[in-house]
């Protein structure tokens, strides 16, 4: 549904409901009728229009859009936000599967590093008319982007500067060197507890380097300890503003900030006991 306003140079001016002949001439049905604050309720087929009358019309998306390029006879006042969800290309969506599935497979296989992959996934989706430059421009966060970016010289200064190596033996001081699951445990807790402030990413970006040191001091392989970094930079539940997607359904589902402490906190307990005990299993420990 969508609102227009008829303004003076309109040609629908005099004519009634029927007599603008709306479903033909533009695919949409008038329900609703008002002159300036009063509501026509009443035969609302035999009013005549008049200038600065509020139309409520009903159609398909794709009219709805057309009117938008049509001001000599109406202008559109208010588009539901309902209208930025519509698909731009729903008859292409086999196609984005498919690349989709290519692009995993890609990956999977080691075909081709897993960035190329990527890349060739991008390049398939704008070729076969899935996404276009201005959708794909727009979906780039760019403060996402800037965040990382401006993260990664602070990881290389951490690095650079012996920060890292401070903050592995503190934890392996505090934690102990013999047990790599209690170690294993506490990375997770801090990943955990940091993504409740910044981004997941920029997380994963500054304890990564930390969980390779620790690995590299006690003996062990470093590839288990990174991978419990990224599951625990992932496991953004417990506050709406670990992540975006979080913020995306605060609103549409009324939800409250309690309401992801209740639910987050036992669910990130149970990722945390379900990966520090899987993750040495599938990668082993050993170097």
């Amino acid at each position: 549904m969508v609102e227009v306003i008829l303004p003076a140079e309109s040609g629908l001016l005099g004519q009634t409901i029927p007599e603008a002949q709306l479903r033909s001439e533009y695919g949409l049905t008038a329900i609703g009728l008002r002159h300036g604050t009063q509501v026509v309720t009443d035969h609302l087929l035999v009013e005549k229009l008049k200038q600065g009358d509020t139309l409520l019309l009903v159609g398909f998306w794709s009219d709805i859009n057309d009117l938008r390029n049509n001001t000599a006879d109406m202008v559109v006042l208010n588009i539901p936000s309902d209208f930025e969800a519509v698909l731009p290309a729903p008859g292409r969506a086999r196609r984005a599967l498919a690349v989709l599935g290519l692009t995993v497979l890609l990956m999977i296989t080691g075909v081709v590093p897993n960035v190329h992959a990527a890349l060739i996934g991008c390049l398939l989706m704008g070729l076969l008319g899935c996404v276009n430059f201005n959708s794909a421009y727009a979906s780039i966060s760019w403060k996402t982007l800037v965040l990382i970016v401006g993260m990664l010289p602070f990881s290389l200064a951490l690095q650079g500067t012996g920060g890292i190596d401070l903050i592995a033996g503190a934890v392996i001081d505090i934690v102990g060197a013999h047990s790599p699951y209690l170690i294993l445990a506490a990375l997770f807790a801090i990943t955990a507890l940091l993504g409740l402030f910044i981004s997941n990413t920029v997380t994963a970006v500054l304890m990564a380097p930390i969980a390779v040191a620790i690995a590299q001091d006690i003996g062990e392989s470093p590839r288990p300890f990174a991978m419990i970094v990224a599951l625990a930079a992932s496991t953004a539940f417990m506050t709406p503003v670990s992540s975006p997607v979080n913020m995306l359904v605060v609103g549409p589902g009324g939800y409250s900030f309690g309401d992801f402490v209740k639910v987050g906190v036992p669910l990130s307990i149970i990722v945390a006991i379900v990966s520090i005990m899987l993750v040495p299993l599938l990668i082993p420990l050993g170097q």
